[in-house]
């Protein structure tokens, strides 16, 4: 049993049962310092035998490290991945990998051995690797003239299907380096293709298949005689979500021999065991705003069946238990299920019901008698949890963050109330710590986004969620599912469309006013953030919910309608889920939807934060309301831009900046005796980060003298 005794990283594979062994007493709350340190299960992948687990652990980046090691050779970016295998039987965990960094990480057909994608040594592109599992470094077995992306083996294994991209072209790198370096948007883009690839170390000729379009997935089927494709038109990622279909193709020619016209968003696709059908996860038509609906068709072609009509939930994950059954997770509300159903939409039954875990992701055994699943609960984030056939209940396997068992977390539930229109609604609350009842204090909504999204009852504290590092600070924090939210079934998700701003909006201000009729909330110390379309719903808090709203954190958000369609990559997304028009079709509905229409009466001080590189939002929505709101001077108003980063932060600095001028923002404006009109906190911020002391120089001099 492989242990690690930092104490951010310690028992790995330690199985859930010897949990109770630690006696850390509860001593203090959660802070951003801990947020940024938070290690995490990323994927779980049970072997064909059932015997073992392979799961990859990220680690961040840690800027808290010693100087000496941070001069060394710190370099901030996103968390390093490593790859552990567990041995089901006693729970004993191997670390395989701990450095570098890897994708695509598949057993090979006779479970033998683990294969990865990954640029290593002298590779120049990202090639294919297999790390036998009885000893030895991983070799490359593969390698192409462009980066391989997904892969799936042939289940002889002699062969490889894989998507790459063409070649960059030399004659344009050389124009570049004269100076010609003009971008045409959207025109220089290239499909990416199946390939067929012989196993080798070397560059073995690979054969290219014709298939129209940019493939963004290849499966060979179970008998290893087709292969089942998803393929977009082009690499847009507006035709990526909203136009992506099935193709099952000849692995010889490459002809197309079933089309598969799923009618919206599509999620996992998976090869029934005989080949003879193919389980989807796919939208109910092109204007459901989420893929959720079981589906299952011939792999032939003809009618897709929904496998669970009317499904007052969301499916999220699928795998096949033999020919005529598949096992799936689904959210319901604010909890997770474990269920199972055939193939005619006959047997339905839940394995596991709600009340557990939040289990996110689902990996089967070949013969389907053993279960891996990463999940989450209030008091952990993403950990490694199995299931064996005849268990009531999944358990526990991995304790990546032993250290949070010396936190103490406000209680976490869930609350539900009804809007002014009605409607019984659902939210995740978590009060302070130790919070006296009968005790009001103030509170902090933090809004998803999506808004094909929702809260459940799991692990509810990131960077850019302020979850119990606000309960420690003495904060109620609210997380509400407004209509439009998933969880509830397509119809409860449609409902937002073509009301921008709405009843969706009034949703959350509801949900405030319960908490503040119930006790718990000052009514006069109410913040509000989010990120994307909760970033919106903070803008528009801030503006034309502005006396509902003390303090406002905008997080990669909208503040105005008609440039945000002209300047995102996915405005049919946006037209087809979200606006159900277009801007020159409905003028007034785009600009009664803008927070900036708004501006003028805003009263709330709001900080706006944004990565300089998102496609998603534009950065200019976060420069148009800060300049608006600068420009009137009636309200503080403050904006972070974070270079490199996109929509939502991917390195650790940006992460812990964020997190900390969140914070500091919402103590400034929500403390007793403080006021919307006061100054906004120093922009500077102390992050606590370990300091070259003066004489380190001639420390290590006279060592080396020594």
């Amino acid at each position: 049993m492989r242990s690690f005794c930092s104490r951010r990283s310690c028992a790995i594979g330690i199985l859930v049962t010897a949990v109770t062994s630690f006696t850390f007493a509860a001593e203090r709350g959660m802070t951003p310092r801990d947020v940024s340190g938070l290690d995490y299960v990323g994927s779980a992948l049970m072997s064909p035998d059932g015997s073992r687990i392979a799961y990859t652990l990220s680690r961040p980046q840690n800027p808290f490290r010693d100087y000496a090691e941070f001069e060394a050779g710190y370099e901030d970016g996103g968390p390093k991945t490593e790859l552990h295998v567990m041995n089901v039987a006693d729970g004993s965990s191997t670390a395989y990998m701990t450095s570098g960094s890897f994708g695509g990480l598949k057993w090979t057909p006779d479970g033998s051995a683990l294969s990865f994608t990954a640029k290593r040594g002298d590779d120049e592109n990202r090639c294919l690797y297999v790390l036998r599992l009885s000893g030895g470094e991983a070799q490359r077995v593969l390698a192409h003239e462009t980066d391989i992306g997904d892969y799936s083996w042939h289940p002889g294994g002699r062969s490889v299907a894989f998507i790459a991209g063409p070649k960059d072209d030399k004659k344009k790198k050389e124009m570049e380096k004269k100076g010609f370096m003009a971008e045409v948007y959207e025109e220089e883009l290239h499909n990416h293709s199946v390939w067929i690839g012989e196993l080798s170390d070397g560059f073995n000729p690979h054969r290219k298949l014709d298939i129209d379009g940019n493939v963004l997935s290849v499966d060979w089927s179970p008998q290893g005689d087709r292969l089942l494709t998803k393929v977009s038109p082009t690499p847009l990622i507006d035709d990526e979500y909203m136009a992506t279909r099935i193709r099952i193709v000849s692995p010889e020619t490459g002809e197309v021999l079933t089309r598969i016209e799923n009618p919206g968003k599509l999620g996992s696709v998976e090869w029934s065991p005989d080949g003879q059908n193919v389980a989807m996860i796919s939208a109910a038509d092109i204007n459901d705003p989420a893929e959720g609906r079981l589906m299952v068709v011939s792999s032939n072609g003809g009618e897709m069946r929904d496998l669970i009509p009317n499904y007052a939930g969301h499916v999220k994950a699928i795998a096949w238990d033999g020919d005529n059954t598949i096992k799936f997770l689904g959210d319901e509300g604010c909890e997770s299920v474990f269920g199972e159903v055939d193939i005619d939409g006959t047997g339905l039954k839940k394995i596991v019901d709600t009340g557990g875990p939040i289990l996110e992701s689902l990996s089967l055994s070949k013969v389907g008698d053993a279960a891996a699943f990463v999940a989450t609960s209030p008091t952990h984030y993403r950990e490694l949890f199995t299931m064996k056939h005849g268990d009531a209940a999944p358990k526990r396997m991995t304790i990546t963050n032993p250290w949070l068992s010396e936190i103490e977390f406000g209680e976490q539930s869930v609350v539900k109330y009804n809007a002014r229109d009605g409607m019984e609604l659902e939210g995740i609350l978590i009060k302070p710590v130790n919070h006296e009842p009968g005790t009001r204090v103030p509170c902090i909504v933090c809004v998803h986004g999506g808004p094909e999204a929702h809260e459940s009852n799991g692990w509810q504290t990131h960077y850019s969620r302020p979850g119990q590092v606000a309960a420690a600070k003495g904060f109620a924090v609210f997380y509400p599912n407004y209509r439009g939210s998933t969880g509830r079934g397509v119809e409860f998700s449609k409902l937002s469309q073509g009301r921008y701003g709405l009843e969706e909006f009034d949703d959350v201000v509801d949900g405030v006013d319960h908490l503040v009729s119930i006790g718990l909330v000052d009514k006069d110390r109410v913040g509000i953030t989010g990120g994307s379309y909760g970033g919106y719903a903070s803008a528009w808090g801030a503006t034309a919910l502005t006396e509902h709203f003390a303090a406002s954190v905008m997080f990669v958000g909208i503040s105005e309608q008609f440039s945000k369609f002209g300047t995102t990559d996915i405005p049919n997304e946006m037209h087809l889920v979200h606006s159900r028009t277009w801007p020159w079709k409905d003028v007034e509905m785009f600009r009664r939807s803008s927070p900036i229409a708004y501006a003028e009466q805003a009263r709330t001080p709001i900080l706006i934060m944004h990565g300089k590189a998102d496609t998603r939002v534009h950065p200019s929505q976060s420069m148009v309301l800060y300049r608006y709101l600068k420009t009137i001077g009636k309200v503080p108003v403050r904006l972070v831009f974070y270079p490199g980063e996109g929509h939502g932060n991917r390195k650790a600095g940006a992460r812990l900046d964020y997190n900390m001028r969140m914070m500091r923002w919402m103590e400034q404006y929500l403390a007793p005796g403080n006021h919307r009109n006061d100054p906004p906190p120093p922009h500077e911020l102390d992050y606590g980060l370990p300091e070259k002391k003066k004489n380190d120089k001639k420390e290590g001099d006279d060592a080396a003298a020594a």
